[in-house]
């Protein structure tokens, strides 16, 4: 096996690079002036450090209201690398999976995190790419009574957490389908519902319609008592109106739990959960898988280029963006992580009152524009001489 090259620590890494004075003012218009570090108690960093993860946590402000009280919640998201070999048994891999899920909770209850969400199937190898069936289908698990799902609901009852697990999907009652799916626990253990991916590439490496098709569930919001939420997984990022409709649903907090890698994505990954919070008035979550997982037998990219064993790296870089265009520093892009926020869910309609693009976003027309372009004798509105 040819040896990895070595990968940039993360972003951040670099601007320590810079004199104090320029990086702060280089931090303050790239990240955002209302975005600050925030303290977290050493059993928090202690905890993170057995485990051998890094942990961040930040503030958003807010403006003090007259007539509402700050709604202060914290989020915590987990990137993390696949901890064994691929090609381990599933319940060996399933164990281990379950025990880092333990540690990383756990952790994330020592920071006072309200909501707790995984990276994309965080508990099975990133397999996709490989278009092989077996063993990989055999990860998935009923999104109602999976042994991943009971394990964390016991987890969110116990810590009082609402806790997002996306994973692969086994619909036992609709034929054995297979669908990438969040499933959402709230804080009493209960199951409050689930999403299934909406869009799903077919780019390079990413072979993931061998595996599930597009979801079915549309854009639910669900309520729980730390706010409004939603889950857009991965690919789904790219798509500016499966943000919108998170947010017309009337979503606080949009997850975006996702797995992509350096040759193909990371140009984009700062910009467009960033752009997302921005444009629809909440906060986002963008939660990327880390390392690189290599796999038994050789695929092909479909693009002239020799077969292959990995899926590359996983760039990590995972970050969290406010409605006011503020976000945080990223996590590592070759670590373990968690990342914890506070943030004031009364920001989202300060930020609605001050810009206006909901009040302005025109929705009537749109709505006609795209329904008359998706019939079949549609003729685009160009102007010519």
């Amino acid at each position: 096996m040819a040896a990895e090259k070595q990968q940039l620590e993360s972003i951040e890494s670099v601007l320590k690079k810079l004199p104090d004075a320029d990086a702060q003012v280089f931090q303050e218009i790239y990240y955002g002036k209302n975005v600050r570090p925030m303290e977290i108690s050493e059993d928090t960093i202690a905890h993170a450090r057995m485990q051998n993860a890094e942990v961040k946590a930040y503030t958003f402000g807010a403006h003090p209201e007259q007539l509402r009280a700050s709604r202060l919640v914290r989020v915590g998201i987990f990137q993390h690398q696949t901890p064994m070999a691929t090609n381990v048994p599933i319940e060996q891999m399933r164990a281990t999976m379950h025990k880092m899920a333990h540690d990383a909770i756990t952790t994330a209850f020592y920071g006072h995190a309200n909501i707790f969400c995984f990276q994309e199937t965080w508990n099975m190898p990133f397999a996709f790419c490989t278009r092989e069936k077996q063993p990989w289908c055999e990860y998935a698990e009923s999104a109602t009574d999976g042994p991943t799902i009971k394990y964390l609901q016991e987890l969110a009852k116990q810590y009082n957490m609402v806790i997002i697990s996306p994973i692969l999907e086994r619909d036992e009652m609709h034929c054995d389908t297979i669908w990438n799916t969040a499933v959402v626990i709230d804080n009493h253990g209960d199951i409050l519902g689930k999403h299934r991916k909406n869009h799903i590439p077919r780019v390079g490496d990413f072979n993931e319609s061998t595996y599930y098709y597009e979801g079915n569930t549309g854009h639910p919001v669900f309520e729980t008592e730390f706010g409004r939420i939603a889950i857009n997984i991965c690919y789904g990022r790219h798509h500016p109106l499966n943000w919108l409709m998170f947010g017309i649903n009337g979503a606080e907090i949009v997850f975006n739990p996702s797995a992509t890698t350096d040759g193909l994505s990371e140009p984009l990954w700062g910009i467009e959960a960033r752009n997302a919070a921005i444009a629809n008035s909440y906060f986002t979550c963008a939660i990327n898988r880390v390392g690189t997982e290599h796999f038994q037998n050789e695929f092909t990219s479909a693009n002239g280029q020799p077969a292959h064993k990995d899926f590359g790296h996983f760039y990590g870089s995972s970050y969290i963006a406010a409605p006011n265009g503020s976000r945080t520093p990223g996590l590592s892009r070759v670590s373990n992580g968690l990342l914890i926020a506070e943030m004031d869910l009364n920001m989202c309609r300060q930020v609605k009152d001050v810009w206006g693009f909901q009040m302005t976003q025109r929705l009537d027309m749109y709505a006609k524009s795209l329904t008359d372009a998706c019939a079949p004798d549609y003729e685009r509105q160009i102007i010519r001489k």
